[in-house]
């Protein structure tokens, strides 16, 4: 039982680490495509923060799926964790569209400010939707 508490709490803190990681390096960039800092290249921001972003995306849904397995039936049955999937899954796209498409530099103004936008409201949502389920309960 000792052992399966300190693997729960390290998954645990390995999630929290990759999110933060993640979302502290999704938010400039996001803000950027949003128009803030027009001084900054954003493909300078972009060979910065991304592979920042993906380090922390990697780390959070590997500890995610560990801590998923401690109770799957439960999480499945939580609309909040459903959303926070769905939220992910809209992130993750949005993302590999715009970089693995005709990328940065080819997409207009307009495309990267609605880029900017989905990806800050998936985060935050699925940012808010995580601490919620981890108070309300799977």
């Amino acid at each position: 039982m000792r052992r399966a508490r300190w693997g729960y709490a390290a998954a645990s803190t390995g999630h929290v680490v990759g999110i933060a990681l993640l979302v502290g390096a999704i938010l400039p960039f996001d803000l950027r495509l949003l128009g803030a800092w027009a001084s900054v290249e954003r493909a300078v921001l972009a060979r910065v923060l991304l592979p920042v972003a993906a380090t922390g995306l990697a780390l959070a849904v590997s500890c995610g799926v560990l801590l998923f397995l401690a109770a799957p039936a439960d999480y499945l049955g939580a609309p909040l964790f459903l959303a926070k999937m769905a939220l992910v899954a809209v992130g993750v796209g949005q993302a590999a569209a715009l970089h693995l498409g005709p990328g940065l530099a080819a997409a207009g103004v307009v495309r990267l400010r609605v880029a900017g936008a989905l990806s800050l409201a998936c985060w935050m949502g699925a940012l808010v939707a995580g601490r919620m389920l981890a108070f309300v309960g799977a």
